[in-house]
Order: structure tokens, then C-alpha cells, then sequence
């Protein structure tokens, strides 16, 4: 596994994250739609990131459950890895 500060521009990397947000009953974030409110909880997903902000130590990130865009401080990010791209056909 990699740290945040050895990924290289222009190559696509994924991660583990979490975040404190309100969930559904499925524990998944809520959106507009949402019938099922559980409550605020902390939700961990895997996530591709799209940019790294190094002064304020934030990722930017697409969940790959949910395809939404998320904002996740450094110390809430691990197993850092190469993503490898399969075109399918």
C-alpha cells in the first residue's frame, strides 16, 4: 500500500475512506430521496480520487457505491492503491 504523499499526477489511485454523515436505513449517505433516515453515522466505502489537496491535507474522491463526490481529510484514508482501468467489452 502507498501513502498519500507517494501517488504520482496523472496516475488514478483508489482508497478506503470514512466519514461522519446522515445515512439511511441501509446505511448508506442520504440524499433528496431518501424515505429511510437513520440518523448521522460514520460511512466507509471505497473511493477512486479524483485530486489531492496537500496544503489543507484533503482528497477529493468518487464513492464507488454511491458514484457521489466526497471531501475526506488525509487521516481519514487508507489502503491507498493503484487503480488499473478494464475497458469492458
Amino acid at each position: 500500500m502507498l501513502t498519500i504523499n507517494q501517488i504520482k499526477v496523472g496516475q488514478s489511485y483508489a482508497c478506503k475512506f470514512r466519514c461522519e454523515t446522515m445515512l439511511d436505513d441501509q446505511n448508506l449517505p442520504v440524499t433528496s430521496d431518501t424515505k429511510n433516515l437513520k440518523g448521522p453515522g460514520t460511512y466507509e466505502s471505497l473511493g477512486v480520487i479524483k485530486t489531492r489537496d496537500v496544503d489543507n491535507q484533503l482528497v477529493e474522491l468518487i464513492d464507488n457505491v454511491t458514484k457521489r463526490q466526497f471531501t475526506i481529510p488525509f487521516t481519514d484514508i487508507w489502503d491507498i492503491d493503484e487503480v488499473e482501468w478494464i475497458e469492458e467489452s
